[in-house]
């Protein structure tokens, strides 16, 4: 990347990175704690209890409407957009950067708050789906929106509009361009590297953008489900390959993770309270439970009832920070680093691989994290563009926002890391304030939906919700009636799988009497 580390470009990373600590050390993280913990146990540990019922939701196909044609995208598409957004450098160079500054104790505490915040996650989700809007033979929606319907604040709904698309769309797009260009340069030859890779990386990641945003929700989810299963899968092999090679590193490595969480790190000297900001804040940037950003890639998905969605998100929760991270995090423990003076982003990782299975592999990585980049690139275009909508419905200001994007993604290539990671800290604070005191307000209406779901899959039931089942809620525009929410055929086929339910659960309970 070019060198744009004037003194007063240090000036300002400087202070930016000062205010983002003061905010999470001060504030989010306790919030974010106590946010979690509430919501866990008012749910009843939701979040562990129904981790069967999550795989069973995100296989749900999208209702058909009056023609034929699916509602909007399914509940799987929607799982891989906001996979798109989760699914990219916070779980390689994110990690990367946890262990760099906290060590690898910074590992325990991104699993546990995972844990924690998948209550929040759940509950945003299933808000997210209640007060959705229709837009055009689809769904839109997110915190802005059951901010302005359920709380009837709009101006806060506005409020986190516009800290949503300073986050996601430009910071965090940026991030994702820059992590792309710092492998590439990697690649090819690091400091040696012709100046000019960064603008062509950068001018590449932006036409492909271009070529994708300008097509709506539809493209991006086609994009979205078939690069993200691949991509994944093909990062969790070369995982699991280094993994099996450097096996007898990995109960050291697996023992740190434990041992170092609580601070006195051997090799940083972490303090147990730089290791617990760090776990948080880079878990909340790599998983984004409580953030309030992916209740917009949930609520555009057609569900029979606002809590399958909430979790089927959960399960993003899981995947992302259970899975993901965890690969990349032994990746780089079973090499045993040097974590002296390491830098954040994608260095780590990238050592970790070029060591384990030759320098060959830079170009593999660099070919995976295009494809998370630019998967995530599009996610976070998506819920910058359902918060533009919400803001207003001019289609000038939409193409405006689309311009400014692309412009932002090629100027990320060539920015300075250590300010866009410090900058995107900080909007991200923000952001996840206002959106977890807004679900902490709705926590009732959000239990109540929990409660109306459990309640029918007792009875035998595949829940099917209508706004008549949530009397007293205003600001609920779709959930009409159930051949709205279902189909025309979804009222039979519902009475089927009804039936089944019920013809199974009979069975069951014929099996435990024997």
């Amino acid at each position: 990347m070019l060198p744009l580390h004037t003194g007063r470009m240090d000036g300002i990373e400087s202070l930016v990175a000062e205010m983002s600590d003061h905010l999470w050390t001060w504030l989010l993280t306790p919030i974010v704690v106590f946010v979690g913990l509430y919501m866990t146990i008012r749910s009843g540990v939701i979040q562990l209890r129904w981790i069967p019922e999550m795989f069973r939701t995100v296989t749900d196909r999208s209702p058909l409407d009056e023609e034929g044609r699916p509602q909007s995208i399914s509940a799987f598409q929607a799982f891989t957009v906001s996979a798109a957004s989760r699914v990219g450098v916070g779980n390689i160079a994110g990690v990367g950067t946890a262990i760099a500054i906290g060590g690898p104790g910074a590992i325990f505490w991104m699993w546990l708050m995972a844990l924690v915040v998948a209550a929040t996650s759940l509950v945003e989700s299933s808000l997210g789906q209640l007060f959705k809007v229709r837009d055009k033979g689809a769904f839109r929606g997110g915190p802005a929106y059951y901010i302005e319907r359920g709380l009837g604040k709009r101006w806060a709904g506005i409020a986190f509009a516009i800290t949503l698309i300073m986050c996601f769309p430009f910071a965090f797009s940026s991030l994702q361009a820059n992590t792309l260009t710092a492998t590439i340069v990697g690649v090819s030859g690091g400091d040696e590297s012709p100046s000019w890779i960064p603008f062509l990386v950068g001018g590449v990641l932006a036409v492909l953008t271009a070529m994708v945003i300008f097509g709506g929700v539809r493209r991006i989810a086609t994009v979205s489900q078939a690069a993200i299963p691949i991509v994944a899968f093909a990062y969790l092999m070369i995982g699991i390959i280094i993994v099996g090679i450097n096996a007898e590193q990995l109960p050291a490595a697996f023992a740190s993770i434990f041992t170092e969480a609580w601070g006195d790190s051997q090799v940083l000297g972490a303090t147990l309270g730089t290791i617990i900001m760090t776990g948080v804040k880079r878990g909340m940037f790599s998983n984004e439970a409580g953030l309030g950003s992916a209740p917009n890639a949930g609520a555009s998905a057609a569900v029979t009832h606002p809590v399958k969605q909430g979790l089927v998100q959960t399960l993003g929760v899981y995947f992302d920070t259970w899975l993901v991270c965890s690969i990349t995090a032994f990746i780089i423990l079973v090499s045993a680093p040097d974590l002296s003076d390491a830098p954040r982003g994608i260095y780590l990782t990238q050592n970790a691989i070029a060591d384990a299975l030759g320098s060959w592999t830079g170009i593999m990585l660099a070919v995976i994290i295009f494809l998370l980049a630019f998967t995530s690139v599009l996610g976070n275009y998506y819920y910058g563009e359902t918060n533009i909508q919400f803001i207003t419905s001019r289609p000038r200001v939409l193409t405006v926002f689309r311009n400014a994007v692309i412009v932002v993604v090629f100027l990320g290539s060539i920015a300075s890391a250590d300010l866009i990671w410090n900058l995107a800290d900080g909007i991200m604070g923000i952001m996840a304030l206002i959106n977890l005191i807004a679900i902490m307000l709705l926590s009732g209406v959000a239990m109540k939906l929990v409660k109306d779901y459990s309640q029918q899959r007792r009875d035998g039931h595949d829940p099917v919700f209508t706004r008549d089942r949530l009397p007293g809620v205003r600001g609920i525009e779709c959930w009409e009636d159930e051949r709205t929410v279902t189909g025309p055929l979804g009222v039979i086929s519902q009475k089927y799988r009804d039936e089944k339910h019920r013809d199974r659960l009979h069975r069951e309970a014929d099996d435990g009497t024997e």
